[in-house]
């Protein structure tokens, strides 16, 4: 693995982007900010650094009243690629 990686703070990063999503899902857009600013500044390995950039735009959509559409949740994909957030993003997504 990494030399100084802390896997307790990898897994605090893994649950914020969870919030994140979460809270997109539930349109609070504050807490979705909030949760992916530490996913991202957590991050040790690189997963969740384009995390905040990501969930800033469809955060500012939902301030709107927005919904944050398909594309939206497709970019979260592309953001986060496959794996156990996609498929969270999935469930939230329908």
């Amino acid at each position: 693995m990494h030399e100084g990686f802390d896997g307790q703070k990898q897994r605090t990063a893994l649950s914020a982007a969870e919030q994140a999503l979460r809270a997109l899902g539930t349109a609070n857009a504050d807490k979705a900010r909030k949760a992916a600013t530490k996913a991202s500044d957590l991050d040790q390995i690189g997963i969740y650094s384009g995390l905040a950039a990501a969930v800033a735009p469809l955060a500012d959509r939902l301030d709107r009243g927005e919904s944050i559409g398909e594309a939206g949740w497709d970019s979260l994909v592309e953001t986060l690629g496959l794996g156990p957030l996609s498929g969270l993003i999935d469930e939230l997504r329908s």
